[in-house]
């Protein structure tokens, strides 16, 4: 499985919500994402043979919140060949924050973007 180029949003919402840019290289991935209430974020770890993300992230909120966390993501395929991951994360803060989402890939032509970040 390559990530490169690929770019996923999250499935719980349609609109407003961050848009991720995908890079690959061998076995390291990174990305950089933006939108909703992320003015800018970065992740980068590796890709496991079965296709399982594991990464450090960190991400700047319009409040100016920076939040860190690591996460595993675990990729399904559907039935029209895109990519769904199912990501556990854990934030580092006073809580430990830790949950579940699903990101899916989209073909950014279709959201009438110019680019995947535009």
């Amino acid at each position: 499985m390559n990530y490169d180029n690929r770019v996923f949003v999250s499935s719980a919402a349609d609109h407003d919500v961050p848009v991720g840019h995908y890079h690959q290289r061998d076995h390291v991935v990174w990305a950089e994402f933006r939108g909703g209430e992320v003015t800018a974020g970065r992740l980068i770890g590796t890709c496991a043979s079965d296709g399982t993300l594991t990464f450090g992230y960190t991400q700047v909120l319009a409040d100016g919140k920076v939040v860190t966390g690591t996460c595993t993501s675990t990729p399904e395929v559907l039935p029209d060949g895109r990519l769904r991951l199912r990501e556990a994360w854990r934030r580092f803060d006073a809580a430990g924050s830790a949950g579940v989402s699903f990101i899916e890939e989209v073909r950014y032509e279709r959201r009438g973007l110019t680019s995947p970040l535009s």
